[in-house]
């Protein structure tokens, strides 16, 4: 292929072989990964097209586009013919992904065991290089109200204050809570912090009439639960 084919790129190619020919030809599910990226990045760069250099984005991460989500725009920057622009949206385009199995999990809305908890939040804490720390509000019947982020931090860990965990209960009229953080790090042991803030939430809930029903922490694509390991 010469400089002038180089440059073309893909729009030298034959209709049905073109990304967004080919989607609106044959639909969405014909596309492979590659082609996908391609129609979110738009060109590639002098010596690749679009879907060579999103080829080279996915092998460099394993074919894994979990593992692509976790890229930060820095990283993607770093591929020639991905500046920011094109970093921006496809980390917003992984980012819809997650929020629309999110939405469907949203459809689950009574919790009977740490499971329903970990289904609920996976998509929540998927991706996540840093920690955050996460309240889910339930009624007497442990139907669930809603969620809310209290605080998020680097990789060391984050401060969950008390006051504003019962705080934001009491205003949605909460009767349990399931307290939920991740650890970055990939480790599910608790912390003595971990304990340590598990026991006072517990306690002060149990003053308050708002009871903590479980907390769990969540590690790659598995969890640790208080309440199966009898600790709460």
């Amino acid at each position: 292929m010469g400089d002038y084919e180089q440059k073309l790129g893909i729009k030298l190619w034959a209709e049905e072989d073109r990304p967004r020919e080919k989607l609106l030809q044959h639909g969405r599910r014909h596309l492979t990964d590659a082609e996908l990226i391609a129609i979110l990045i738009g060109s590639g760069n002098r010596n690749e097209t679009a879907v060579d250099l999103s080829k080279r984005i996915l092998a460099f991460y394993d074919n894994n586009l979990t593992k692509i989500g976790k890229a930060s725009i820095q990283d993607l920057s770093k591929f020639k013919g991905i500046g920011e622009a094109k970093a921006i949206s496809v980390i917003a385009a992984l980012e819809l992904g997650l929020r629309r199995k999110e939405t469907q999990e949203e459809q689950l809305n009574q919790i009977t065991a740490s499971s329903d908890v970990h289904k609920y939040f996976q998509h929540t804490f998927a991706d996540l290089n840093h920690e955050e720390f996460w309240i889910l509000l339930l009624n007497r019947s442990n139907h669930i109200i809603g969620k809310h982020l209290i605080s998020k931090g680097g990789q060391a860990g984050t401060v969950a204050d008390p006051k504003v965990i019962f705080k934001v209960a009491l205003e949605n009229n909460a009767a349990n809570i399931v307290l939920a953080h991740n650890h970055p790090s990939g480790n599910l042991k608790p912390s003595e912090s971990d304990n340590k803030l598990t026991r006072d939430l517990v306690a002060s809930g149990m003053m308050l009439g708002l009871y903590v029903v479980d907390h769990l922490i969540f590690a790659s694509n598995n969890y640790y639960s208080y309440k199966d390991e009898d600790l709460i």
